[in-house]
């Protein structure tokens, strides 16, 4: 039974991850409710999608630079972009960490669900931003605080925030990977250390080897899309569709 559940939570990350990188957001989103549908606790289920998806980020990186859809070698504008968002979200994992202990989870998830929402109309409403580096640092706070208060909202934030602050579609998706790794990495380490338990070994490999084929999956899928309006415009419907679902409280961020 363990066995034929893991295979189950191995492919439903498949498509979670394959979705995330081919999109840049929809992972925790899926899997969150999901996980604790089957009967996992989320003290559980938080940080194994937090190391799960660092792997499968890291690996989504490299596909999306082998394809095209951004340039990540050394101290490119999109190397430099990611950087700045992982650099400034370590400070903000920490804080976000210890104020998920004080605060409402119900608050927590209309928060968020909230300023995706707005994003996302943000991003459908408007397609000339200019590049801005005070807003992608706003956004690389902002989104690492959220993704430690919940497990979930970096994506649909740093993917939209990204096109707000003026960056293409396909880069911001692309960026949004590269930079969520790390982060992700950090905030597993920290949610572990301050809760002093790890999540279940069976369900991280799970986890962990279905992102990794859903990593190079999506990155290759977005290639395939020659349009960046029309990735734009998919990232904000589907930030907004998150957000009000999350604001509504059907499902995590």
């Amino acid at each position: 039974m363990i066995e034929y559940q893991m295979v189950l939570i191995c492919l439903a990350a498949v498509i979670a991850e394959t979705i995330d990188s081919g999109l840049g957001m929809m992972y925790g989103t899926i899997l969150s409710p999901l996980l604790i549908m089957c009967g996992y606790s989320p003290s559980d289920v938080i940080p194994a999608i937090l190391f799960s998806q660092a792997i499968g980020g890291l690996i989504a990186t490299l596909g999306h630079h082998r394809h095209g859809n951004a340039d990540f070698r050394f101290m490119s504008d999109d190397f430099k972009i990611g950087a700045a968002i992982y650099l400034l979200g370590v400070v903000a994992v920490f804080m976000g960490a210890g104020l998920a202990m004080r605060i409402p989870k119900e608050w927590l998830q209309l928060y968020i669900g909230i300023l995706v929402s707005i994003m996302g109309l943000i991003v459908i409403c408007r397609h000339n931003f200019h590049f801005s580096w005070k807003k992608v640092m706003a956004i690389g706070f902002l989104s690492a605080f959220n993704k430690s208060l919940s497990g979930g909202g970096y994506g649909p934030l740093v993917s939209s925030g990204l096109i707000i602050a003026g960056t293409k579609g396909k880069n911001s998706i692309a960026t949004c990977d590269f930079a969520e790794a790390p982060i992700c990495v950090t905030a597993f380490f920290v949610w572990a250390w301050m809760k002093n338990k790890y999540p279940d070994l069976n369900m991280l490999w799970a986890l962990t080897i279905g992102s990794m084929v859903g990593g190079w999956i999506g990155p290759w899928g977005l290639s395939r899309i020659k349009t960046d309006g029309i990735v734009t415009t998919l990232v904000g419907w589907l930030a907004l569709g998150v957000g009000i679902t999350c604001a509504f409280g059907i499902v995590k961020p």
